[in-house]
């Protein structure tokens, strides 16, 4: 088969990881699809880097976000680092060449996972200074969990007690950074390999989950963030260690199903949290960056050829922090 495409015509794709279904990694493959252009009020951004997150692998799998997307074939990713391409009409906070990240559209398909992204301009932030592109893909969906999370829902004061499960995972880490810099008193579970490095993060107590019982010696707090959920029964136990009328927070696929009745016979409230795109938050986050406040930790960088492999890393666990896929390298 030969390419009819005139020679001085274009070229209108760009390279993508395509999802062809729900499933395993094999549902995972490079190709090449159409690039997007930007509608009013849109940019379009050259990715250079996109963010691996617990929900990239859940929707894989046809769980998390899936049933906000359209069927497969599709194209993952919601993280988003890069640069301006092209601004859409009525565009008016980036121009050309201006380096912005973004979690875009989200629980919608984004498609960060592809040379070219498209949404509207104010779901994106100027990257800050300090960090590369590498670091500002990490930074979106992370932070913006954190932040709606402890500062738009629980309003997180100086003073007060709030305790982080997971804290050494991808909004874990920055949960703690940002708690400290709000002033509270910041209690982290995590393993022990990671219990020095997230007391340089902010982190005031540190529980070894793996051997202790959190509960034995956690009480009084006012927010619980819980990013694990029914797995051993985190988000019922965590329901113990709240002072009355304390605030239980967990992501929607970690909470067990009976938690809100449970909560409320013990004095307490319950709530799960979806994160939702906020390019004024994001703003905000990004000033705690340029303050030295908050930093990502990226833990690995992969070439996008191998996201299945970043995927089944973050499934396995253990990763510090965030992963990054490098998308192009200029």
């Amino acid at each position: 088969m030969t390419d009819s495409t005139p020679k001085d015509r274009p070229d209108r794709t760009m390279r993508a990881l395509v999802q062809t279904g729900f499933g395993g990694p094999e549902v995972l493959r490079l190709d090449r699809v159409p690039r997007p252009s930007p509608v009013p009020t849109e940019i379009l951004v050259r990715v250079r880097a996109a963010g691996v997150n617990p929900v990239d692998w859940k929707t894989r799998e046809g769980l998390g976000a899936a049933a906000s997307l359209a069927s497969p074939p599709l194209v993952p990713g919601w993280d988003v680092a890069g640069t301006v391409e092209e601004v859409g009409t009525g565009v008016t906070l980036y121009k050309p060449g201006d380096a912005v990240l973004g979690m875009p559209w989200f629980p919608r398909t984004a498609g960060a996972c592809a040379e070219y992204v498209t949404a509207p301009a104010r779901q994106f932030a100027p990257i800050p200074k300090g960090l590369d592109f590498d670091e500002a893909a990490a930074l979106p969906l992370a932070s913006l969990t954190a932040w709606q999370a402890l500062v738009d829902t629980a309003r997180l004061r100086r003073g007060e007690r709030v305790l982080v499960h997971a804290a050494s995972g991808g909004v874990g880490h920055l949960a703690v950074q940002l708690a400290h810099h709000i002033g509270a008193h910041v209690i982290a579970t995590a393993s022990a390999s990671r219990h020095a490095w997230l007391r340089t993060l902010g982190a005031d107590a540190v529980v070894d989950y793996r051997n202790e019982r959190f509960e034995e010696h956690v009480s009084g707090v006012d927010t619980v963030l819980d990013l694990v959920g029914a797995k051993d029964d985190t988000s019922a136990r965590s329901l113990a260690v709240l002072r009355p009328g304390g605030l239980l927070i967990t992501v929607p696929s970690s909470g067990a199903g009976d938690i809100e009745e449970r909560a409320t016979a013990a004095g307490v409230r319950f709530t799960g949290i979806l994160v939702e795109p906020d390019g004024a938050a994001l703003r905000r986050i990004t000033a705690l960056v340029e303050e030295g406040a908050l930093r990502p930790h990226v833990d690995a960088v992969h070439p996008l050829e191998k996201a299945a492999e970043a995927y089944a890393r973050g499934e396995k666990g253990g990763v510090r922090g965030k992963q990054a896929l490098r998308i192009s390298e200029n």
